[in-house]
């Protein structure tokens, strides 16, 4: 893994998962307030990153969010939106590559990357092979959590691979996560 771009200034982090089929409120509100169930874990990521402090008491990084939204494409998690249909939620990697055709999530992310030090990926499989596949993500500065099938393609990049656990995250690849950016951010 690379250390970061700009060593003096704040470590810069940006988090994706993908949408839920649990949407919490109803009318409109922001992704981030929308979306619970497997998004919830991320959710707390990001808050955890957000509130973490160094030892001299200033922030550890500065996170962003974004959300692969099967209605949206790739949004920032501030982003207004409203409730749709649970049965519209991509879940098969026909649904990936259709919302691929329809919303260009990849090129978004792609122009959304350039200025982070890391960016963590929780994201279904499909998801993060379409990703690799298009080779829009810059090596050594991606946290991939993922299944074990994409280990070799995920570190030959030198990308750290974490097996998804849980939901879509797990609290050990959490705490390894939370490691690597107190790391990254003593520099």
């Amino acid at each position: 893994m690379k250390d970061k771009i700009f060593p003096k200034v704040p470590t810069l982090v940006l988090v994706i998962t993908n949408d839920s089929t649990v949407f919490l409120k109803d009318g409109i509100c922001s992704a981030y307030e929308l979306f619970g169930g497997r998004c919830q874990e991320v959710k707390n990521l990001v808050r955890d990153l957000d509130l973490a402090k160094k030892e001299d008491g200033t922030p550890l990084c500065t996170v962003s969010f974004g959300i692969v939204s099967s209605r949206y494409g790739f949004i920032p998690a501030d982003y207004t939106v409203m409730k749709y249909p649970a049965e519209e939620v991509a879940s098969t990697p026909e649904m990936y590559e259709d919302l691929q055709l329809r919303k260009d999530f990849i090129g978004t992310i792609f122009k959304t990357t350039s200025t982070f030090d890391r960016i963590i990926l929780c994201l279904p499989r499909h998801m993060v092979e379409m990703i690799l596949d298009a080779d829009i993500l810059p090596e050594g500065r991606v946290i991939a959590v993922t299944s074990p099938a994409l280990k070799e393609r995920v570190e030959a990049k030198d990308w750290m691979f974490l097996e998804r656990k849980g939901a879509r995250l797990g609290n050990e690849n959490r705490d390894i996560i939370m490691d690597e950016i107190v790391r990254l951010s003593k520099f």
